[in-house]
């Protein structure tokens, strides 16, 4: 067993609830919770009671989760015996505004869950079924909730690796739990048109599809979708890329989009889509793609308008209609008046490192604001794997997606965080290291709990000190040595330059100075140093997650050569032992984005071994880096490292 003793934090929150031993973990973590000594058994049962037909659908649901749990649960019966739970639409609620916001009370023998709406209700019993963890007993609480943005999203990009209904489900499951409340389904793209429209059979022919052939959604399948979404509480976006991204389109129709007849198709596909489906938002794209008709946005606008639907576009992008609500994907341009706006900024979990997306997203201020107000409505988190993926389920592992919608749900839900953005959890004992510790170990719980079986790349990394060395100008030798390899330079004791918190160490983003990293003010051609001591209370071999890089799963990243960790000549020892880097598969292979991520990340190749002694271990980690300018946009300079033992 290994121990993390690096830093001797003492866990609080400021401004959140104090979690004692006895108390649930939930997430999200809400407004204001008041826990009791008391608590309760649902052992001898549980009565389901309410009077509104709304409720109808939420009150069954949740009859069939206690059912799964083994628990006999009656609705509307008379049993005196079983713990009441009674749901009640009110229409005015004491310190909840939002139709999502809810008051819940459990004591031991009742538990009152009551909201302005069923809406309200449905958001309730998600936390309930955190309280009630198990049915040997629940801890009494009185809470108070409600989100501060009603936008709360997630978005797949199904154009690129198709997605079966199974996973999509599930997905969508994962996120009714966590009260995140928009699901933006992206299905058109270069690749594939993966929606069938009647009347245009083309656009869903092999033929036209360049990977996963014949795969797409029928209109009885987008139905089914979105009623899944709509008994969920979840409001469902469907995005149809225009006039961008939309080769799959020319391939079949044979015509450009912002052509005459082009768009004229496109109109045509609107209507049918909306005289098919029962949606209320279509997403229009209209990013990365050079406008050569300036009336053909405009033209899909008042479409949608006159067929009152609600339009969303991606800005920056093209000349989207002031009515439109804009979804930031880059640029840090001032929000314009008179606009409503999703925040996406950075929220792409496709480039992101699975220990570096929950710092980041736990810290994120969505739209550099601490709660909604007219301008931002709030945030989606984005999923863009434009590289083949072995099977559907690495869309989850390699894209981190569990831990990461969790801490998405946590901030987003609650408002409030860090202006700008960040990779770093915080100074030692900082209130933002001490946040996020305590969020982390709810996170850690949920993992237990909730995702056995499932891909939930992400361990403790709250606890795991370093002490940062450097600069040493290396003139653009990644190989030179400095003090910090030599025998006898820790003996003397150096005070380090920085210390940093974490797993996974981001010392000089890709897209830096927009993103913080742990050097204030990187320099290139320097070498860093990182030290760590581990104590393990035993001898033997420990599987460990190393990595220096973060292989973005939209690029054509190269990997390292035989021999090296990455590129800048990083190198690791643990207790003075080189520890040799893995035989990567696709080493000197030509590849693209049709070539498939299979170890160049550490959480989705095999761990490392690693032989620990009994008593102290010392990690060293060497983090030499050249110019900041990579070889080509496909293999930018993102200047970390990763390492972390396994529990």
């Amino acid at each position: 067993m290994i121990r993390f003793v690096l830093c001797n934090l003492i866990f609080s929150v400021t401004g959140l609830v104090r979690m004692q031993a006895q108390e649930t973990a939930l997430i999200p973590l809400p407004v204001t919770v008041n826990w009791k000594q008391e608590q309760g058994t649902l052992q001898k049962g549980v009565a389901i009671k309410y009077r509104d037909n709304k409720l109808s659908y939420a009150a069954h649901e949740f009859q069939d989760f206690l059912k799964s749990k083994g628990i006999i649960a009656g609705i509307n019966s008379n049993k005196t015996s079983a713990v009441l739970i009674e749901l009640i639409i009110s229409p005015k609620l004491e310190k909840i505004s939002s139709n999502e916001g809810y008051y819940l009370k459990a004591d031991a023998k009742k538990i009152e869950l009551k909201a302005l709406s069923d809406t309200g209700i449905y958001r309730g019993l998600q936390t309930l079924k955190q309280l009630l963890e198990t049915s040997q007993h629940f801890q009494a609480a009185e809470i108070v909730d409600q989100p501060a943005y009603p936008w709360r999203g997630y978005m797949v990009d199904v154009g690129r690796n198709y997605q079966t209904m199974e996973l999509l489900k599930a997905q969508i499951d994962r996120m009714a739990a966590y009260k995140i409340n928009t699901f933006h389904f992206h299905v058109t793209e270069d690749i594939a048109w993966r929606l069938e429209v009647p009347g245009f059979p083309a656009l869903t022919a092999d033929s036209t599809m360049l990977r996963d052939p014949g795969m797409y959604y029928s209109v009885s399948e987008m139905k089914e979708l979105i009623r899944y979404c709509e008994e969920r509480y979840i409001r469902f976006v469907l995005e149809i890329d225009m006039p961008g991204h939309s080769a799959a389109f020319e391939r079949a129709m044979g015509v450009s989009m912002q052509s005459e007849k082009g768009t004229q198709y496109v109109q045509e596909i609107l209507r049918t889509v909306v005289n098919t489906l029962p949606i209320k938002y279509i997403h229009i794209g209209g990013d990365e793609v050079t406008i050569t008709n300036p009336g053909f946005l405009p033209a899909m606008t008042r479409l949608l308008d006159s067929l009152g639907l609600e339009s969303l576009g991606w800005s920056p992008g093209g000349n989207l209609a002031k009515s439109t609500i804009h979804q930031l994907w880059m640029s840090e341009a001032p929000i314009e008046p008179g606009i409503r706006y999703i925040d996406s900024r950075h929220l792409y979990l496709n480039h992101m490192d699975p220990h570096e997306a929950v710092v980041t997203l736990f810290h994120r201020q969505i739209g550099d604001r601490k709660i909604a107000d007219a301008s931002i409505l709030g945030g989606i988190i984005c999923v863009w794997n434009d590289r083949r993926l072995i099977n559907e389920n690495y869309h989850l592992l390699l894209n981190g997606v569990y831990p990461s919608m969790l801490a998405f749900a946590e901030r987003s839900w609650r408002g409030g965080g860090i202006p700008k953005w960040t990779s770093l959890i915080g100074g030692k004992n900082s209130p933002e290291a001490l946040q996020f510790a305590a969020f982390e170990r709810r996170l850690l719980k949920h993992k237990k709990i909730y995702f056995s079986g499932e891909p939930f790349p992400y361990f403790t990394q709250s606890k795991l000190e370093w002490s940062l060395f450097g600069p040493f100008p290396n003139n653009g030798n990644l190989k030179q040595v400095f003090d910090p390899e030599i025998a006898g330079f820790f003996s003397k004791q150096p005070q380090p330059a920085l210390y940093a918190i974490g797993a996974t160490i981001v010392l000089r983003h890709w897209w830096a100075p927009a993103i913080t990293g742990h050097i204030p003010d990187p320099e290139e051609n320097t070498t860093w140093y990182a030290s760590a001591r581990f104590y393990s209370e035993k001898e033997g071999w420990r599987n460990c997650w190393i990595g220096f890089n973060n292989f973005s799963r939209s690029m054509i990243t190269r990997a390292p050569a035989q021999g090296h960790w990455d590129e800048r000549n990083s190198a690791i020892w643990l207790n003075g032992a080189l520890v040799p880097a893995p035989e990567w598969k696709r080493s000197g292979k030509t590849i693209s984005l049709e070539t498939p991520l299979v170890d160049e990340d550490y959480y989705y190749r095999s761990p490392t071994r690693l032989y620990f002694k009994k008593g102290w271990n010392d990690v060293l980690i060497k983090a030499p880096v050249g110019s900041f300018k990579g070889s080509d946009w496909q293999n930018p300079v993102k200047w970390m490292f990763s390492f972390v033992p396994l529990e």
